[in-house]
């Protein structure tokens, strides 16, 4: 057995088990594709930048979903193609502090934060470093046998996309109301830092792959699928809000589960002893 193992990545879903070990040669020519998925995904990040600059915020907030989009397949390709690499991993990782880190934290800044200037820079860094501090501490526990909400089929804290995605809502009801009272300087920059602390939490959060809905449940599923595809060409702002909100909603739901699961396993465990 090797004195250092290293587990493989990438890791663009947090719920994402690792397979195998890496080893210490490049990248493979099959781990191209992935990768350069995760490099897009980075461009279409830090071009959203480019748009806030210019003050084209639908093409700026637009230009960082589409990152969360590429940021989503990146590592299922990589797993689709057996091409898992720790270069991946950490081009992931680096690719989603700045993409859904920096890049909304500067778009928030120059759309609404700027106007209290200290205060408002001061929100920015929070959310961003609070993302660069969320990845951080995945990277650190990638290679631990020992993570109870992982075990549990839950994440730690919010992930940096959903994490973005939620730091934006503010814009996506200013976008659905033209209310200027959703891009107040303060309401957001209060808004960003609650976002912050959700994303570096202990608190567990819903796990895409741990969805398994029942076989009854499945067909009326791709239905809600296809409806939420035709909301989002309809009425995209409102359908982004209302999905930021019911996110939101199943917080506490999902705590009270994974409450309910480990109570079962000490239970268990206690049974066994």
């Amino acid at each position: 057995m090797s004195d250092d193992p290293v587990r493989l990545g990438p890791k663009s879903a947090e719920d994402e088990v690792p397979a195998g070990r890496a080893g210490t040669r490049g990248l493979s020519l099959r781990a191209v594709v992935p990768n350069a998925i995760t490099a897009a995904a980075l461009a279409s990040g830090l071009t959203g930048i480019r748009f806030g600059i210019t003050g084209d915020w639908a093409m700026a907030v637009g230009a960082v979903l589409l990152a969360g989009i590429l940021d989503g397949i990146d590592g299922r390709i990589a797993r689709l193609l057996k091409a898992q690499s720790r270069f991946g991993a950490e081009l992931d990782s680096l690719a989603d502090s700045l993409s859904f880190g920096v890049a909304p934290a500067l778009i928030l800044y120059m759309w609404s934060l700027e106007g209290m200037r200290t205060l408002g820079w001061f929100a920015a860094l929070a959310f961003a470093i609070s993302c660069a501090l969320r990845l951080a501490r995945f990277n650190a526990q990638i290679d631990m046998d020992e993570q109870p909400h992982k075990s549990a089929g839950f994440l730690t804290g919010v992930p940096a996309p959903l994490g973005a995605g939620l730091a934006f809502m503010p814009f996506f009801l200013w976008m659905a109301t033209g209310r200027e009272e959703f891009q107040h300087p303060l309401a957001v920059g209060l808004w960003l830092v609650i976002v912050a602390m959700l994303m570096i939490s202990n608190l567990a959060t819903l796990s895409w792959a741990s969805i398994r809905p029942r076989r009854s449940w499945r067909l009326p599923m791709i239905a809600m699928v296809a409806i939420l595809f035709a909301a989002l060409l309809e009425e995209p702002w409102w359908t982004l809000a209302a999905i930021g909100v019911g996110y939101l909603l199943l917080m506490p739901y999902i705590m009270i589960r994974y409450a309910r699961i480990r109570r079962q396993r000490s239970a268990e465990q206690s049974a066994a002893v």
